[in-house]
Parts: C-alpha cells; structure tokens; sequence
C-alpha cells in the first residue's frame, strides 16, 4: 500500500491505495472495468475509497500525480494476471465479522447440485458467446469473461461451503458482495480456471426432455415397422414443450 496525506481546502485528507495485485479486491477491479471514461481521479477514488467529491477539493492536482505510477504498474500486471495458470489451494473469506478459509476444490461437479447447474449454465453461457463470435477453433484465445460472471461462478462455487449453508440459489447469488472483497490474485484464476476446464459444459440444442423424446420416438417407430401389419395405428408421443 501507498498511503499519503496532502492538504485540501480547510485541512489534510489520508489517501491510500494499493500497490500490489494481492491488494486489489475483485470488487475495486469490477467498479474500475464498469466506469466509463475512467480518469486519474476515478481510479484513486476507487482504490482508496475517498468520496470523489473530497478529492476533488485537493489543494493541487500534482498532489494526486504521485498516484499515478502505481496505478499504471497495477493496470500492467492485470494483463497477466488473466494469463494466470496456478490456482490458489486455500482463500479465506469474512463471514459475519470472522473469517473463514476453505479449500479450493478443483472440481465443479462435487458442489451441491444446485450450485454446479448454475455455474454450469453461466459458463455456457458465456463459451457459447464466444465461440458464435470467434468461432470453435479460436474461441479460447480471445477468451475473457467479464469480471461480474467470474464474480457469479464463485459465489456458486463458494457459498455452501463458506457459509455452512445449505445451497439457495438466490443466497449464493447475493454471496458475491463476499466474493467481491477477494483480492484478485485468488479471485481471477479460479474463475478462469472453471471457464477454462469444462468447455463441454456448452448448453446442448436440445434439452434432456427433447433427447429423451427423439429415443422415445425413434423407438416407436421400430415398433411401428414390426407391427405395420396390424389395423392398429401406433399414437404418437406427446410433444414436450
């Protein structure tokens, strides 16, 4: 961290902010990516949780420019960091005001069954779109999924065994302001870890009801063949909407 206090009109005023990557929380980095036409002053506002309003009142604005290098040098490592191939084996979070490590288990599936066909479908979701884009071949290169989604998987991902509760859907949804206050040396290459590992979570074309349907009906239409000598007509099945 890099913390400095300068004056402003009528007093001082204590700016912090991080100078390393295992500083930043997902949720500094999110608000960063969703504000548009970020300036010097959003990032420090930001990053240090000053009001914009009390930066805005710095005496001078050279007083802020000794921000701007570790700013620069975190943006830099960002890039990388996405490339990231080894995953953290532990993270802690802070639940009601006590933290809490788990383990982080490389595989989706062993989650609570709720927990996996969210995070399944958000995945897919996001390969699909990809790959309509990019095409099957080159979809992994350009692959980078927004940091709200990787927020969205790990609270999935996380939520049961964080809290000790049992799996709710809208629970482990509200989980990511947890999951936000991350640093985004643990937070980002487990997300990407996910996105990366089961491809072949794509949603199908056609549902389970609708594969289930095409065995019923290729099934029938056998037993039709054997038995076209009857005045029976076979009936059909019934459509699954």
């Amino acid at each position: 961290m890099i913390k400095k206090t300068i004056p402003v009109n009528g007093g001082k005023l204590t700016i912090q902010i991080p100078t390393q990557l295992n500083e930043l929380r997902l949720g500094q980095l999110m608000q960063m990516q969703d504000t548009s036409n970020l300036t010097d002053l959003d990032a420090i506002h930001i990053l240090s949780g000053v009001p914009l309003q009390e930066l805005k009142n710095v005496s001078s604005f050279m007083d802020l420019q000794q921000f701007s290098e570790p700013i620069a040098t975190l943006a830099h490592e960002i890039k990388y960091l996405y490339n990231a191939e080894a995953i953290p084996k532990q993270i802690t979070f802070l639940i009601e005001g006590k933290p809490r490590t788990v383990q982080v288990i490389k595989n989706l599936s062993v989650e609570p069954a709720g927990a996996f066909l969210a995070a399944r479908d958000l995945i897919a979701d996001e390969i699909n779109a990809h790959i309509n884009q990019y095409g099957e071949a080159d979809w992994k290169d350009q692959f980078n999924p927004s940091l709200k989604l990787c927020s969205q998987i790990l609270a999935h991902y996380f939520y049961t065994r964080a809290t000790g509760m049992p799996y709710d859907e809208y629970q482990a949804a509200a989980f990511t302001e947890q999951v936000e206050q991350l640093p985004v040396t643990d937070a980002l290459p487990i997300a990407r870890y996910f996105f990366l590992s089961y491809p072949n979570l794509s949603k199908p074309k056609t549902g389970f009801w609708q594969h289930l349907l095409q065995r019923l009906n290729k099934k029938q239409a056998s037993a039709s063949l054997k038995n076209s000598d009857t005045s029976m007509p076979s009936m059909p099945w019934p459509v699954v909407m």
